[in-house]
């Protein structure tokens, strides 16, 4: 993998010097996937599945070669199981609010989830009565798979979880939870916003039921999701939004809808978003990856090496630096990571601070937030070099 190479692909490095480890909350785009989204904007911005004329049948067509990428990309055939949403908080809302959950029904999650996997089933708590198991994970947030048997019962009817968290790093058994929650008649809903990214994710092989990733943590778009749901559940998932794109016939008293995916889409869709997510994962099966995945823990590795004497930090999640994946999460004694995350930004290093949207997970540990680095194909061991120099410094200066 030509680091090197592929830093020029991105504009923003030929205007800055800035280390972004920030990428886990939003990547940097290279010019293919900005040049493809001019496109659309220059050469043919009108409606796709509406208008018969030719610009109108170019984003159809160019839509449906979108769907087709992500399917290779996630190594399925069927081009149709694959939603274009505005993020992966949308596909996760979409199959919480339309599997038919009842009073009673059973959802299973883990303490560690994001907000897209929480406050949606909070509120279906109070106001549609279903119950939810909250299976525990290690005190450094490692999946703990026995806790998981005992609470995976008959009456769960879903079980929704993360495949790789955004705090810790750390991923899932994902095929072996999928493999227990079948076996107990659950269906599996999975949060891949941490893990499509950065390594292999084959849908086809793990068998999950839905599958949600946030294009935008890939280098696509703002703005731009996916939601992967197998064939025999789309047809039983109620849309979360109605309108044009879902309605095959609708008269005064009744409304038919379109098969999926159209049923899903409603309303004039971003055309360019989608076409520049086919241009961001053909990016990134281009350089395979295996090969990110492989980048990132040798930069992880780096940053431990680095910074494994430095008394006053504290790691948030696992020890072992090859279970955090690209991301590395941390405190330095007696400082705010919002400052933490402020003073490294003096000198041109940008990551992100607070409780990175998994409230619960922290104050259930009585943690105050944490600083968050977050690795990605562009950077480099300069850029882990000039990071943890400046953590050494920080720590060495301001830790009490």
């Amino acid at each position: 993998m030509n680091v090197s190479q592929i830093r020029r692909d991105f504009p923003i490095f030929a205007k800055s010097d800035a280390v972004y480890l920030d990428s886990a909350c939003q990547t940097l785009r290279p010019y293919s996937v900005i040049d493809s989204i001019i496109s659309y904007y220059t050469d043919f911005p009108a409606c796709g599945g509406r208008s018969v004329h030719s610009m109108a049948s170019k984003v159809s067509m160019s839509v449906d070669e979108s769907r087709a990428v992500a399917a290779s990309f996630f190594g399925c055939k069927d081009a149709d199981s694959f939603i274009f949403t505005k993020n992966c908080t949308e596909g996760m809302n979409i199959v919480a609010k339309g599997f038919g959950l009842r009073k009673g029904d059973v959802v299973i999650t883990t303490d560690l989830e994001h907000n897209s996997n929480h406050a949606q089933w909070v509120d279906m708590v109070s106001g549609t009565g279903i119950r939810r198991k909250i299976t525990k994970t290690t005190e450094n947030g490692e999946f703990d798979i026995e806790a998981f048997k005992k609470d995976v019962s008959d009456g769960v009817k879903l079980v929704s979880m993360m495949h790789t968290s955004n705090v810790t790093g750390s991923s899932m058994p994902v095929k072996e939870i999928i493999e227990i929650a079948h076996d107990r008649g659950a269906a599996v809903l999975i949060d891949g916003a941490q893990a499509a990214p950065h390594m292999p994710v084959d849908l086809k092989e793990l068998d999950v039921d839905f599958y949600a990733a946030s294009v935008h943590k890939m280098l696509g778009p703002s703005g731009m999701g996916i939601l992967y749901g197998k064939e025999e559940r789309l047809k039983d998932l109620r849309p979360l939004m109605h309108g044009g794109g879902t309605v095959g016939l609708a008269t005064y008293d009744s409304v038919k809808t379109t098969p999926h995916p159209d049923k899903f889409e409603a309303g004039l869709m971003d055309y360019a978003g989608i076409i520049g997510t086919a241009a961001a994962l053909k990016y990134l099966m281009k350089i395979g990856m295996k090969n990110v995945e492989e980048h990132e823990l040798r930069l992880q590795k780096l940053i431990d090496s680095e910074l494994q004497d430095v008394r006053p930090l504290s790691i948030i999640g696992p020890a072992d630096p090859m279970k955090r994946g690209g991301i590395f999460s941390f405190n330095i004694r007696g400082m705010n990571s919002h400052d933490t995350a402020m003073m490294l930004d003096n000198v041109n290093i940008m990551i992100r601070s607070g409780m990175h949207c998994a409230h619960p997970f922290f104050v259930s540990r009585g943690i105050d937030g944490c600083a968050r680095a977050s690795l990605y194909i562009y950077n480099n061991d300069d850029d882990v070099l000039r990071f943890t120099a400046a953590v050494k410094k920080l720590a060495s200066s301001f830790s009490k």
